[in-house]
């Protein structure tokens, strides 16, 4: 059996609440949602927020050396559907032609009331 580490990276900030940022196992980094929570972002739009998200999921990458053509699988929640258009273009300038697998979930909430989405995802190491 793979050993499993849990993760917090420098550059995201210090955790507050009972999470690491990822869990690695194998070669596989399972990382936990993130949000645009104290960023200027925090009450912008959801494509305003998506790209705070992707640009931490790219500090990630690259602490792991990798870029965001590792992601295998993402899950979105967000609140509204209201800006998909938007939030599609974001992800689709992020994911290039490495499209991961994925879900969309709408959800009443989010742990903040600015939050318009919050993302996990699965990366390849």
């Amino acid at each position: 059996m793979s050993a499993i580490e849990r993760i917090n990276y420098p550059a995201l900030g210090e955790v507050k609440a009972p999470y690491v940022h990822a869990v690695k196992h194998g070669n596989t980094l399972y990382v936990s949602g993130l949000t645009a929570y104290g960023s200027a972002a925090q009450t912008g739009s959801v494509a305003e927020q998506a790209k705070v998200i992707f640009d931490q999921f790219q500090l990630i990458a690259e602490a792991e050396n990798k870029t965001l053509s590792a992601l295998l699988k993402v899950t979105l929640f967000i609140t509204s559907f209201e800006d998909i258009d938007a939030l599609r273009q974001v992800l689709f300038h992020y994911y290039g032609d490495n499209l991961p697998a994925s879900s969309l979930v709408q959800v009443s909430a989010l742990f903040s009331p600015d939050l318009k989405i919050e993302i996990e995802a699965v990366m390849a190491l």
